[in-house]
């Protein structure tokens, strides 16, 4: 049975729109690459131009244009962006690009001098102006109306849901803040009434996403408006009331992060957290502007399990950072033998263009970085095998999202979509159906999946 199915991940997605076209409709279509957060962006884009009467085309033949929107944050996601932009002028011709990328409109125009325009990330309307001018509306208001969930890129009983955009923080590898902003948090009882119709639509999951979770309000000062307050801790509870499972993403580790937990043991929001650690030898942590308090963590981490012994622990880490010796990077897989996280990720170290890392001292051998990257996931690997063996023979609940002729492909609520593992059933699944929440027993596991049976 296949992993993670390319219709279901987001730098592939597509629009979802099963209704016919009318006779004369402009159409739009649009390739939405890079992290959740810019899928996010495309959704509101293409919601407002369905209700501006546009269809949307899910193929580059059956749009008047198309809307690329791009990654910007690694060279290689800049490459990926490129690439995608030329299948789109191939295949297309009047191709708009918007996204992160596009926060360098030289670098875009040129290697494609033919796009048509260029926009930079939640530039809502410079896009929907581009739209106009390559492809002039034309709405009938007796037909298009529009649907009270908006457009989705995902499949409908999951969803994004962003609560803030940019990001105070200052970490020297990292050109976010410049591309997004600083921390721009949108009112709690905003992201609450969304939160409340996607549940009304079917959702079953949100993931609730930004730059930074767990700094959510502090730009508002934590104010309460319309019955919501705006701080991460009142929001979660907030959204655990709409009786969804509630995933919490990009957390960074602030002390108040142990107030969400006990949420989590009271089930009104899911047991797992992804904080992106980075590293963990302060030396390091302090070249990339990051808290250098990695002891402190392995404490926080402990009395988190205490309050809530289910609780799965995502993050990820750079490696090969410049600078990082021997010795540091062993301290890392020590941290990670103590740490002892569920679900972990690794990046080779890359320079990005206005990045602060990219003139320090010390930049590590490409080869020396691939030597460490296979012995961190060495490693994690290791970690993720011992731990999923030991779920054999437990019940546990688990999402469906995917049914095919072989089996059905689920998550339990330790696994977010894309990132995470799987659990499959491949007998009695013929009655399921994508979203169905149902309760199987765990009897085969792999390195970063799960087997089952209902």
């Amino acid at each position: 049975m296949h992993m993670n199915p390319p219709d279901l991940r987001p730098d592939l997605a597509r629009a979802r729109i099963p209704e016919e076209r009318r006779d004369g409709q402009p159409t739009i279509g649009m390739v939405s690459l890079g992290c959740p957060k810019a899928l996010v962006d495309s959704e509101r884009i293409l919601t407002r131009l369905r209700a501006e009467g546009y269809a949307i085309s899910p193929d580059y033949t059956g749009a008047d244009a198309v809307i690329v929107n791009t990654c910007g944050f690694l060279d290689s996601a800049k490459a990926e962006s490129l690439e995608a932009i030329g299948e789109a002028i191939r295949e297309n011709g009047r191709v708009i690009v918007t996204g992160c990328l596009g926060a360098e409109p030289e670098y875009i125009t040129g290697a494609h001098p033919k796009v048509l325009a260029v926009t930079g990330p939640h530039q809502y309307e410079s896009v929907l102006d581009a739209v106009h001018g390559a492809v002039p509306p034309s709405p009938d208001p007796f037909i298009d109306l529009l649907p009270a969930s908006g457009v989705s890129l995902t499949p409908r009983h999951y969803s994004y849901l962003k609560i803030s955009e940019g990001c105070n923080h200052k970490c020297k590898f990292c050109i976010i803040p410049d591309m997004r902003g600083k921390l721009v948090s949108r009112p709690a009882h905003a992201v609450f009434r969304e939160a409340e119709k996607l549940v009304q639509a079917g959702v079953k999951e949100l993931l609730v996403i930004s730059q930074d979770t767990s700094a959510y309000g502090v730009d508002r000062k934590f104010a309460e408006e319309r019955g919501h307050r705006a701080h991460i801790t009142d929001l979660a509870r907030d959204l655990g009331s709409l009786g969804a499972w509630v995933r919490l993403h990009y957390v960074y580790p602030y002390p108040h992060v142990r107030d969400l937990i006990p949420l989590m043991a009271e089930g009104l929001v899911l047991p797992y957290l992804d904080i992106p650690f980075q590293h963990a030898h302060p030396d390091t942590l302090k070249r990339m502007a990051r808290p250098a308090a990695a002891a402190r963590t392995l404490d926080e981490i402990a009395a988190w399990r205490a309050i809530c012994p289910e609780i799965t622990l995502r993050s990820t880490f750079i490696v090969g950072y410049p600078g990082e010796t021997e010795a540091e990077f062993q301290t890392l897989l020590d941290w990670l033998d103590e740490a002892q996280l569920d679900r972990v990720g690794a990046f080779q170290y890359e320079n990005v263009k206005g990045a602060r890392a990219n003139d320090l001292a010390d930049h590590v051998p490409a080869e020396v970085k691939q030597d460490r990257f296979d012995r961190f996931m060495e490693k994690a690997q290791a970690i993720s095998e011992a731990k999923l063996a030991a779920k054999i023979g437990t019940r546990i609940e688990v999402i469906v999202d995917e049914v095919d002729a072989d089996g059905a492909t689920c998550r339990t609520k330790a696994d977010a979509p894309e990132i995470d593992g799987n659990l499959f059933i491949d007998e009695g699944f013929e009655d399921l159906k994508p979203g169905d929440i149902v309760t199987v027993t765990v009897d085969e596991a792999g390195e970063y999946d799960l087997w089952g049976r209902l």
